[in-house]
């Protein structure tokens, strides 16, 4: 079969045209090269060629590769040029009038049979197209920075796009070793559509002063496995370019989750801008340097001095209650693993004792380890067992009437001055705290499944913790080598409240026809490096925790973009919930 678009042109070699032009010679193809003026055209070739030469130094090419790459490319200032492309890429700055300038004279110079394509990652190309007299031939092809290293494009049709435009402009992306997904015209696509968002919540989390930006960065890396925190990423993004796409969201959404928070403005109006200036979110060594000169290395230590703890009970038996207590044992600690009768005290330290082997099946653990970690948890069938532990932590059932009777029975039992700690990731604190005679001694200390093997820990303070009980668990997670995240008690914390809000919205992007669940999966992993996919995700948590935390997100916010999207809803009540069941967005074989 006949490759498509032998010749291409790209209009505007900045970062990502230069990016674009490389990627299509590398592919065998001639690229026409089309920069505004004589001296932008030089410039735009010397950088194409420095960064081919570092791609040989860094063995991504041969230098007879290299070579043949160049020859490929023609670079000079008259969009004339573009009549003998079968595609022409556009990649001028992100300006709707200028590009629809571009393509209505791209209109007149082509020929009838040419393919027009704009990279932009936001505005409207329908918009774009409407510039010309062919809108069954224009689309967008959404390439991702840097595009030697990105393998998602994006493939945006218009109403008017022709199927087979769409056809072979997937076929091409292919032909780069791209990844093509099919996305419809609306502002961020899939990818910048469900990440923006997130971001912009991760900025008015700041602003609000909730958690700080350190403490907001590290739980997003830790708690979901993502590459980089929301702020940093916006600091690499360009505040500016964040704003630019969230104003283009909201403009065709109307919905609040996409208005810019006020400090993306108020930074832009500031010059603060990100990395490309040196200060943004954080302040870095120089204007384009990756390297942050206020950022804090690691927890923020505690302000007041904490309290003494030894032994730790823990109450439960599930898979959070075990591996809390294996994570305590594997630090030292003497640990009461604390059940509604002693034989599921038994079964729960049975359970430790598995996932204590399996480390040491792979190496992560010695066996002198393992069997000292063993030798720390005593199972126990009644709670008046844990009258005199420094710190109880409560891991039974995601259920507030179950936790308050629970809170009420540890209260009047424990010692005084004991540290009483919630693992509820979606249940308010206080509502613990409050079943007790003292509230000032109860937190929440949100561990993430599995224990053992996650890092974060959201320490949770209520309007009544005392200061030392916050200091206490700081000091503590740290020891047991975990990272505390200090934060308020708000429903979602830190990490549920920026999660689900973009999990939600991916559901939405399905039950409109947007995007397929395996094309918006593809997209977030190869457009922004996250471990799973929206809705893999989705499936590995359960599609009913999913619900249950989305609508306690929006009881507490009363924002309607937070409201849960019908088909969680509907396949909730159908009975399709994930892994578990065996269906949820996918099926899965059971086992």
């Amino acid at each position: 079969m006949e490759r498509p678009f032998p010749t291409v042109a790209v209009v505007g070699l900045g970062t990502m045209g230069a990016g674009v032009a490389v990627a299509v010679a590398k592919s065998g193809r001639r690229v026409i090269g089309i920069e505004a003026t004589e001296d932008s055209a030089a410039r735009a070739l010397a950088r194409i060629k420095e960064a081919t030469a570092h791609a040989v130094g860094r063995e991504r090419l041969t230098a007879e590769e290299r070579t043949g790459l160049l020859a490929r490319i023609s670079v000079g200032h008259e969009l004339a040029a573009a009549a003998g492309a079968d595609l022409v890429i556009e990649e001028v700055p992100e300006q709707l009038e200028l590009k629809r300038e571009v393509f209505a004279e791209l209109d007149r110079i082509c020929p009838e049979g040419t393919v027009l394509a704009t990279g932009t990652t936001a505005l409207s190309v329908t918009r774009i197209a409407a510039a010309t007299a062919r809108p069954e031939r224009v689309l967008g092809l959404h390439f991702f920075n840097p595009v030697h290293g990105m393998k998602l494009v994006e493939v945006v049709r218009t109403v008017l796009t022709s199927p087979r435009t769409a056809e072979d402009a997937a076929a091409f992306a292919r032909d780069l070793g791209k990844e093509p997904v099919a996305a419809g015209d609306r502002a961020g696509f899939v990818v910048n559509g469900l990440l923006f968002a997130y971001l912009n919540q991760a900025a008015a989390m700041f602003e609000s002063k909730y958690a700080s930006r350190e403490d907001i960065d590290a739980a997003m890396r830790l708690g979901c496995g993502l590459p980089m925190g929301p702020l940093a990423l916006l600091d690499l993004i360009g505040v500016d370019t964040a704003r630019t796409v969230l104003e283009a969201m909201y403009e065709q959404s109307r919905d609040r989750l996409h208005a810019p928070a006020p400090i993306l403005g108020q930074l832009v109006a500031a010059g603060l801008l990100g990395r490309k200036t040196g200060r943004g979110f954080y302040t870095y060594e120089a204007p384009g340097s990756s390297r942050a000169v206020d950022a804090a290395t690691g927890p923020a230590l505690p302000k007041v001095p904490g309290r003494e703890v030894r032994t730790v009970g823990v109450c439960g038996s599930g898979t959070m209650a075990t591996g809390i207590a294996e994570v305590f044992a594997k630090a030292g600690h003497p640990v009461l693993l604390a059940a509604r009768s002693q034989e599921k005290a038994e079964a729960a330290k049975a359970q430790l004792a598995r996932s204590l082997e399996r480390s040491v099946a792979k190496g992560r653990l010695s066996a002198q380890a393992r069997d000292a970690a063993l030798a720390l948890v005593t199972p126990v069938g009644q709670y008046t067992e844990l009258a005199e532990v420094d710190l109880v932590v409560e891991a039974v059932a995601e259920d507030l009437a179950v936790k308050r009777e629970l809170f009420a029975t540890l209260d009047k039992i424990v010692r005084p001055g004991a540290v009483l700690a919630t693992t509820t990731s979606s249940l308010p604190v206080i509502s613990c705290a409050t079943a007790t005679s003292r509230p000032q001694d109860v937190i929440g200390m949100h561990f993430f499944n599995p224990a053992p093997a996650m890092k974060l820990v959201e320490v949770v303070s209520t309007v009544l913790t005392a200061p030392d009980v916050t200091a206490t668990v700081l000091e503590l997670t740290a020891k047991v080598r975990k990272h505390p995240v200090e934060c308020g008690d708000r429903a979602g914390f830190i990490v549920n409240a920026l999660l689900f809000p973009y999990l939600n919205d991916a559901v939405r992007m399905l039950q409109e026809h947007y995007a397929t669940v395996d094309d918006i999966d593809t997209a977030m992993k190869l457009g922004c490096g996250y471990p799973m996919g929206p809705f893999e995700l989705l499936d590995v948590v359960g599609l009913d925790v999913s619900l249950t935390i989305e609508r306690v997100l929006h009881q507490e916010f009363r924002e309607p973009g937070l409201a849960a999207a019908p088909l969680l809803e509907h396949l909730v009540a159908a009975g399709c919930l994930g892994r578990k069941t065996g269906r949820g967005f996918r099926d899965h074989a059971r086992r």
